[in-house]
């Protein structure tokens, strides 16, 4: 009986161990922020209707979507300024990143609306720029959902909506056009990342930060879809 019990006490300080680490380098990431070099950036504000923290900084002119039902997606750029947020991801990981978002953005837009090359009237055009992307712990990931130490962090994360721990992210920019006009009708700044016990996003380095691509994908089609 004291042989489990002091596993139990030693399982319990290693996962207090990595909570803390994970907690040191959770402090350390960034948050994304209005890229210097992204062309509305001046015009994004703080956006104080997201309690999630994931859509920090946004813009929009509340336009009627329901004017629109053809899209123009330009291709997605990976961004390169100095605020970038790559967190040290070699370029290679950041082609794969972009043309997964070109691949779920299309799929996920592609359902509810006509692409055309045509800037004509009832035309979006839309802007993605990736700006910056941090990768999955694998293994330490996994475990810490259902360790016990962890699991109650996680379970908090979990109800806000907030990023589990060693879990990847991906984030990048969003920017949407009256395609005849120009205008801008909104753009806005996101970090996405997985729901926490999407047991599925935490294999692989890349596995959470392509979760959270399709995960931003629908969440825009929601957007345009609004009413």
């Amino acid at each position: 009986m004291g042989e489990f019990c002091m596993r139990d006490v030693k399982q319990m300080k290693w996962a207090g161990l990595l909570l803390l680490g994970f907690l040191v380098t959770g402090c350390a990431s960034h948050d994304p922020s209005p890229y210097s070099g992204i062309e509305s950036s001046l015009e994004m504000r703080p956006n104080e209707q997201d309690g999630t923290g994931r859509i920090p900084f946004k813009y929009t002119a509340a336009p009627n979507w329901n004017k629109y039902d053809q899209i123009m997606l330009e291709p997605v750029v990976i961004y390169s300024g100095t605020d970038a947020q790559f967190s040290g991801l070699e370029r290679t990981d950041r082609i794969t990143l972009a043309n997964d978002m070109t691949v779920k953005f299309s799929e996920a837009l592609g359902r509810h609306f006509r692409f055309t090359a045509t800037p004509g009237r009832g035309t979006l055009r839309i802007r993605l720029t990736l700006t910056g992307a941090e990768t999955t712990v694998a293994g330490l990931s996994t475990f810490s959902r259902f360790d016990i130490g962890m699991g109650s962090y996680n379970l908090v994360q979990a109800a806000r909506d907030r990023k589990g721990t060693f879990t990847g992210s991906v984030s990048y920019a969003v920017e949407i056009y009256d395609a005849s006009t120009s205008q801008l009708l909104e753009s806005y700044v996101t970090r996405q990342y997985p729901k926490v016990y999407d047991i599925s996003s935490t294999f692989g380095r890349l596995s959470a930060a392509q979760a959270g691509i399709s995960r931003g994908a629908d969440e825009l089609v929601d957007v345009l879809l609004s009413r």
